[in-house]
This record gives C-alpha cells, sequence and structure tokens, in this order.
C-alpha cells in the first residue's frame, strides 16, 4: 500500500513538511515540523504547525509519528508542540547521539544534557521498520550531511530530509561537525538503488535561485538522471571534489544558532533558569 502525501510548505524557511497518509485509515505522519522563530525579538510562533494541526485535526486524523531526518540547522522543529496538541512519538536516527556528544560540548550544554537520545520517543536503526496504520515504512541511515540523517521510506515514496533536493539544486552541504561528502555520496547512491518510480519528496528546495517556483517531489529516476551533483553517473571523487569546494564558500545559515541548540533537545528550549525563562547561548567563534 502507497500513502497519501499532503505537503505543507514553511517560506519563512524554504522547509517542506510532508504529512504521510495511510489511504485506508485514519493513521498519519508528520515529517520535519517547523517552529516559527523570529531571531531578532527571540520570539517563537506556531502559525506553520497550526496549519498542520488544523488540516490533521480536519480530516480526523490520529498522528502516529512525528519524524526528524536530522537535527535541522536552518529551522526549529515543532515535535513537541505536535506531541502535545495530537499525541504521537517523535522519532529519529539513532545516530543523534553523536550530534548531542558534539554540540553539547560546543554550547557547553552542562552535565545535565544527556548524549543518548532519551530527549526523542524512539531512536531508530538502520533498516527498522515502523508502521503508520497500515503503512509499512523502513529506516535507512544515509550520513553525510550530519552523522544522524536517516531517510524514510514508505511504500512508493522516500523522503531524504536534506540529503537530496531537487534535481536542479543538488545536494545537501558536508561542512558541519561530522559530515563528511565521502559519506554522502554513498548515502545518496543507497537512495538511487530504490526503484526508479520512487517518489522522492525533499526537505528544503529554493526554487533554483528564484528561477522556478519551490518544488519538492520528484523521482529516483530523475534524481539519477539529471541531480546536477550526483546525477549522470558522476564518481565519487568527482563529487567530493566538488561538494568540498563548494562548501567552502558558503556561508552559515541563518537560524543554525539557535536551531541545533533546540533540536538537539528534540525541539524543547534549554531548560529555564532561576527566573523562569529559557535563554538560547551563542557560541562565540565555534563555527
Amino acid at each position: 500500500m502507497n500513502p497519501d502525501v499532503r505537503t505543507f510548505f514553511d517560506e519563512s524557511t524554504s522547509n517542506a513538511t510532508h504529512l504521510v497518509r495511510d489511504p485506508a485509515g485514519t493513521a498519519c505522519a508528520v515529517i520535519d515540523t517547523v517552529l516559527d522563530f523570529d531571531m531578532a525579538s527571540g520570539r517563537t510562533g506556531t502559525t506553520a504547525a497550526d496549519e498542520v494541526i488544523a488540516y490533521i485535526e480536519g480530516e480526523g486524523l490520529n498522528l502516529q509519528w512525528i519524524l526528524e531526518s536530522h537535527v535541522h540547522a536552518d529551522h526549529l522543529t515543532a515535535a513537541p508542540y505536535f506531541k502535545e496538541k495530537l499525541g504521537g512519538n517523535i522519532g529519529i536516527g539513532e545516530n543523534v547521539r553523536m550530534v548531542q556528544e558534539v554540540f553539547g560540548a560546543v554550547y557547553n550544554a552542562g552535565a545535565d544534557f544527556a548524549h543518548d537520545g532519551s530527549q526523542f520517543d524512539h531512536l531508530f536503526r538502520d533498516g527498522e521498520e515502523f508502521s503508520i496504520g497500515g503503512l509499512s515504512g523502513r529506516v535507512m541511515m544515509t550520513p553525510g550531511h550530519t552523522p544522524a540523517c536517516a531517510v524514510y521510506i514508505i511504500g512508493d515514496a522516500v523522503f531524504t530530509g536534506d540529503t537530496l533536493f531537487m534535481p536542479d539544486s543538488g545536494t545537501a552541504r558536508c561542512d558541519f561537525p561530522k559530515g563528511s561528502a565521502e559519506q554522502l555520496y554513498d548515502s545518496i547512491q543507497k537512495i538511487l538503488s530504490l526503484p526508479d518510480e520512487t517518489r522522492v519528496f525533499i526537505n528544503h528546495d529554493y526554487g533554483a535561485g528564484g528561477k522556478r517556483d519551490c518544488a519538492w517531489e520528484t523521482t529516483v529516476a530523475e534524481e539519477k538522471k539529471s541531480n546536477i551533483h550526483v546525477g549522470g553517473g558522476k564518481s565519487r571523487e568527482e563529487f567530493v571534489k566538488m561538494r568540498t569546494e563548494r562548501d567552502a564558500t558558503l556561508s552559515m545559515p541563518r537560524l543554525i544558532l539557535p536551531s541545533i541548540q533546540v533540536n538537539m533537545r528534540a525541539g524543547r528550549m534549554p531548560p529555564a533558569e532561576d527566573d523562569g525563562h529559557s535563554y538560547m547561548k551563542l557560541p562565540i567563534n565555534r563555527f
């Protein structure tokens, strides 16, 4: 059985949140949700999340999974908000522990910050199977962009997070701590080994620099043929050289400093201090 997929695109973060639905029932999952965040004021909001929640409630759906493809560096996740409103389990790949170890040190998060992934409801292993009602899903670890990246294969669809972009936009950067262009190439080859007709749903799109409308769905066949970074049989050596040189020219994502310290906590804010308020840290000269 193949999933029904509805995508909600948040223009402020260029993030695509995918709602995956069992066509024969009411079970559903959401992948890569967004919590609004204004860097200038430090205020959060739920406009993007509420649009998805309203749809789920309006359709009478049962949210079973709130899935993260990785610890995002370009937006805050709304996973705890979805769980509070609708229930469901927050899941991520088990290598999130590596991200927590690295960034726990970067943010000097202290001894109270656990590096064992316990902030999440479920840590997926490579190849682990799960279900969304009558839908069968499988997890594939795809390190490279980050060590914790995972894709979710559900029926005839694969949800690739930041590992792959639309064919005219290429692939994810690999210059974050523990990133690896070599690993990313190998991970992408695993995705491209799926059947050609597999639907590919990506997490971010920027309209190819304004040359087209934003999009978030393609196919394995199209990625193999036309992806500007890996398509047409490009070699591992070609890819690593291109990716390394390109990454050296990129600036840091606009929301990386607030995003990672929240997302490594499964979307929860840092613990409140003695005045009852939560504060974020800005590491100086660490990136």
